[in-house]
Protein backbone atom coordinates (compact mmCIF):
# COMPACT_ATOMS: atom_id res chain seq x y z
CA UNK A 1 0.00 0.00 0.00
CA UNK A 2 0.91 3.43 -1.05
CA UNK A 3 1.43 6.46 1.93
CA UNK A 4 -1.08 8.97 2.49
CA UNK A 5 -0.04 12.12 1.22
CA UNK A 6 -0.77 15.29 3.49
CA UNK A 7 -2.92 18.10 2.03
CA UNK A 8 0.28 20.75 0.57
CA UNK A 9 -2.13 23.39 1.40
CA UNK A 10 -3.06 22.40 4.56
CA UNK A 11 0.45 21.44 5.66
CA UNK A 12 1.67 25.15 4.64
CA UNK A 13 -1.38 27.14 7.09
CA UNK A 14 -1.99 24.73 9.93
CA UNK A 15 0.18 23.86 13.01
CA UNK A 16 -0.47 21.78 15.66
CA UNK A 17 -0.60 22.83 18.86
CA UNK A 18 0.83 21.01 22.24
CA UNK A 19 -2.41 19.45 23.45
CA UNK A 20 -3.47 18.40 19.67
CA UNK A 21 -5.34 21.61 19.01
CA UNK A 22 -5.04 22.87 15.53
CA UNK A 23 -3.74 26.38 15.28
CA UNK A 24 -4.12 29.05 12.23
CA UNK A 25 -3.73 32.82 10.71
CA UNK A 26 -6.12 35.40 10.16
CA UNK A 27 -7.29 36.22 6.55
CA UNK A 28 -7.23 39.45 5.50
CA UNK A 29 -4.05 40.19 6.41
CA UNK A 30 -1.83 39.85 3.28
CA UNK A 31 -2.27 43.08 0.49
CA UNK A 32 -4.94 45.75 0.15
CA UNK A 33 -3.48 46.73 3.60
CA UNK A 34 -4.10 51.07 2.87
CA UNK A 35 -7.32 50.56 3.30
CA UNK A 36 -8.01 48.71 6.44
CA UNK A 37 -7.45 50.53 9.72
CA UNK A 38 -4.60 50.13 12.48
CA UNK A 39 -6.63 48.64 14.85
CA UNK A 40 -7.90 45.67 12.44
CA UNK A 41 -5.12 45.09 11.38
CA UNK A 42 -3.21 44.54 14.71
CA UNK A 43 -5.94 42.41 15.72
CA UNK A 44 -5.76 39.68 12.41
CA UNK A 45 -1.76 39.57 13.96
CA UNK A 46 -2.51 37.19 16.61
CA UNK A 47 -2.83 33.05 15.49
CA UNK A 48 -5.93 32.02 16.74
CA UNK A 49 -7.27 28.07 16.72
CA UNK A 50 -9.22 26.13 14.71
CA UNK A 51 -13.52 26.28 15.46
CA UNK A 52 -14.10 22.95 16.49
CA UNK A 53 -16.37 22.53 13.77
CA UNK A 54 -13.81 22.66 10.82
CA UNK A 55 -11.60 21.23 13.39
CA UNK A 56 -12.44 17.19 12.36
CA UNK A 57 -12.26 18.23 8.35
CA UNK A 58 -8.26 20.07 8.84
CA UNK A 59 -7.34 16.97 10.94
CA UNK A 60 -8.21 15.08 8.04
CA UNK A 61 -6.27 17.06 5.95
CA UNK A 62 -3.13 16.62 7.96
CA UNK A 63 -3.95 12.89 8.36
CA UNK A 64 -3.78 13.22 12.16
Amino acid sequence: MPKVKTKSGAKKRFTLTGSGKVKRKHAFKSHILTKKTTKQKRALTHATLVSSADMNRVKDMLNI
